[in-house]
């Protein structure tokens, strides 16, 4: 097990950086134990590595809807508020890059299936265009045009943000 776990620790960190801006060791042996729990479930069509991966950013997007983070979320607004008093612009900063992090998960989570998959996989996932189009069994060209319209569809959602970036 410790071997399994240093082999995939680099990635699986770099999964959950992405996803909530931060190191959890809480999340990270949660992704350990579902890989463990599910290992009979595996099929060896992909690589291992993309699988784990897989199951750390959908582990991710539920800390997101779980009680817990709600809560730890109020609490960190009080505290915030509570910061801003003394350190304003710090604070700020936080709030604004979490806020943007927010908005672009919610953004990518509201894509069509069809291109939420591609983006989630070449971004989140930093997968290449030939392991997404054999992960999801299309042409590489599909691959291709639906990330190019994936990108499109969330530049036009996303536009607000580039006034609060510059």
């Amino acid at each position: 097990m410790t071997d399994f776990i240093e082999e995939n620790k680099k990635h699986v960190k770099a999964v959950i950086r992405k996803f909530i801006g931060r190191d959890d060791e809480d999340l990270e042996q949660e992704v350990y134990i579902k890989t463990w729990q599910k290992m009979d479930q595996y099929q060896d069509q992909g690589k291992f590595k993309q699988w784990i991966c897989t199951i750390a950013a959908n582990l991710c997007r539920d800390y997101f809807k779980s009680k817990s983070y709600k809560t730890q979320k109020s609490e960190v607004s009080s505290e915030i508020a509570f910061q801003n008093a003394s350190v304003k612009s710090t604070a700020e900063e936080r709030i604004d890059k979490k806020k943007r992090q927010k908005i672009v998960l919610k953004a990518v989570d509201n894509l069509p299936k069809i291109y939420r998959e591609v983006i989630v996989l070449a971004e989140f996932e930093d997968l290449k265009l030939d392991e997404i189009a054999l992960k999801l069994k299309i042409p590489q060209g599909t691959v291709k045009s639906r990330l190019h319209k994936a990108k499109e569809l969330l530049k036009t959602t996303l536009i607000p943000l580039l006034g609060e970036i510059q």
